[in-house]
């Protein structure tokens, strides 16, 4: 399960990114958000915490949108060379299929690594980064595609040998219906097996944002209730 983690290892590259990137003052309340309580409602974050999480997006966006260079920029620190991890992450955060996020869209989007998320979604996301063809299911060649891509960024060199090794030991395990492809199902039988596959899907200091930066939502639009946690 090596490589699937080196996959979801970089979204919690991205995510301590954010937190981490913020040397600019940011002592001023978050203009340009019209509702943070509308869009705490649909997602798991709390009102401050979407208000901390706007501040820093603003901090890495122009003119409050993100495109997939910037995405990529911001991912992986480079931007000399296509990324096929970025892209797919990318495009499953562009869920309107333009280009670009704003912040809603970004939001909505990073809200499933959340420690609050459903299991269930964090499931579903991860098994649509390698999905590659949006199929349903999961072929050899786009495991071995996204295996390539991410030990690429991960800055590893494996033999193709070693790289197929892998992937016949995921198929054995992963494929109960010998079909030569993974699906939804079996999926989740792996991650049932190997709960470690959705660790880092799970980033907690998306929980800590307004403890860590208290500076974000000194002057808040709305106070979260106690009870909403």
């Amino acid at each position: 399960m090596m490589m699937m983690q080196y996959c979801l290892d970089a979204l919690k590259h991205f995510s301590t990114f954010l937190l981490t990137c913020c040397d600019s003052d940011f002592n001023h309340h978050s203009r340009g958000l019209p509702n943070p309580k509308d869009l705490a409602k649909g997602t798991v974050f709390t009102v401050n915490e979407i208000e901390a999480l706007y501040e820093m997006f603003k901090s890495i966006s122009k003119a409050g949108l993100i495109d997939k260079e910037q995405f990529q920029l911001v991912l992986f620190k480079t931007n000399r060379k296509k990324s096929l991890f970025a892209d797919r992450v990318f495009d499953l955060f562009d869920t309107k299929h333009t280009g670009i996020l704003d912040f809603e869209t970004f939001a909505r989007a990073i809200s499933v690594f959340h420690p609050k998320a459903q299991n269930e979604d964090k499931l579903e996301f991860s098994f649509k980064l390698y999905d590659l063809k949006h199929q349903g299911f999961i072929e050899r060649q786009e495991l071995k595609q996204m295996m390539v891509a991410t030990l690429a960024e991960s800055g590893m060199n494996l033999s193709d040998d070693v790289i197929e090794s892998i992937i016949d030991k995921t198929f054995e395990e992963a494929d109960s219906k010998m079909d030569g492809k993974i699906d939804k199902e079996e999926w989740q039988s792996l991650v049932f097996r190997h709960p470690s596959l959705l660790q880092n899907m799970t980033l907690q200091h998306l929980k800590d944002i307004t403890k860590t930066f208290p500076n974000f939502v000194f002057s808040t639009i709305v106070t979260d209730n106690p009870s909403s946690g």
